[in-house]
């Protein structure tokens, strides 16, 4: 690092220094880092191991999974920012269901971060409009705004409709899951996806059957390619 560097390093220390400090989301300690402190910050469970780049799940080398080699699912790609484990599981939660809305531009820039192939346009996983009426918005389509703000690729809001309305998922048994998302998409027929990568944005991925059903849409409009963005990813230790 440049002399330069180290200076504008430590002028930046010092600005932020000055700035009103926040108490941390986490352990309530006074934040001049933003939601969280350092110190939380450094402990959130980011995903750093070796994963399956298709599904995000681990294996020994980096390689694609067994499971998807089997059987490969309707998207392409997933990046996860974190691993769905303590704390983190619990900001999710707070942002579903306790409307702690300040906590999606932490979220979203998290996952920006780890983008590194550019898809042409973003989705996000819809709601259905009734459960969209009782919870009063759609996170993933939240996360999803910021998103394509930070990284200049175009929102396709209204693209996908959530046409079912199944039971949440977290309320069935794994085997379920799969049987519960069974055509709950379509895609409009307007919708310019055709030809294009499409990634999808959504809180959590645990079996994939979300997002595996509204990439199978995607793909029947007439897709190319679908990535698949989570802020995080369930891991098998977490079943």
């Amino acid at each position: 690092m440049s002399i330069l560097s180290h200076r504008l390093f430590d002028i930046s220390l010092k600005i932020a220094r000055l700035l009103p400090a926040q108490p941390c989301v986490l352990c309530g300690a006074e934040s001049h880092a933003g939601l969280c402190c350092a110190a939380c910050s450094a402990d959130l469970p980011r995903l750093t191991a070796q994963h399956c780049p298709v599904c995000a799940l681990p294996t020994p080398d980096g390689g694609v999974c067994g499971e998807c080699l089997k059987q490969q699912p309707s998207f392409d790609h997933t990046v996860a920012a974190f691993t769905y484990s303590f704390p983190l599981d619990k900001l999710i939660q707070a942002l579903k269901f306790r409307e702690h809305l300040i906590l999606v531009d932490y979220f979203a820039d998290a996952l920006a971060q780890r983008i590194t192939i550019r898809p042409d346009c973003i989705v996000a996983l819809p709601l259905h409009p009734s459960r969209l009426r009782e919870r009063g918005f759609n996170q993933s389509l939240l996360l999803a705004r910021r998103i394509a703000r930070q990284l200049d690729i175009p929102l396709l809001a209204n693209a996908c409709t959530r046409v079912r309305n199944t039971p949440p998922q977290s309320s069935l048994p794994w085997k379920e899951r799969d049987k519960n998302m069974r055509q709950a998409f379509t895609c409009d027929v307007d919708a310019d996806v055709h030809g294009k990568h499409v990634a999808i944005v959504d809180d959590v991925m645990t079996t994939g059957a979300s997002t595996g059903e509204l990439a199978r849409a995607l793909k029947q409009a007439g897709a190319r390619e679908v990535s698949v963005w989570v802020v995080a990813r369930t891991l098998p230790h977490n079943h």
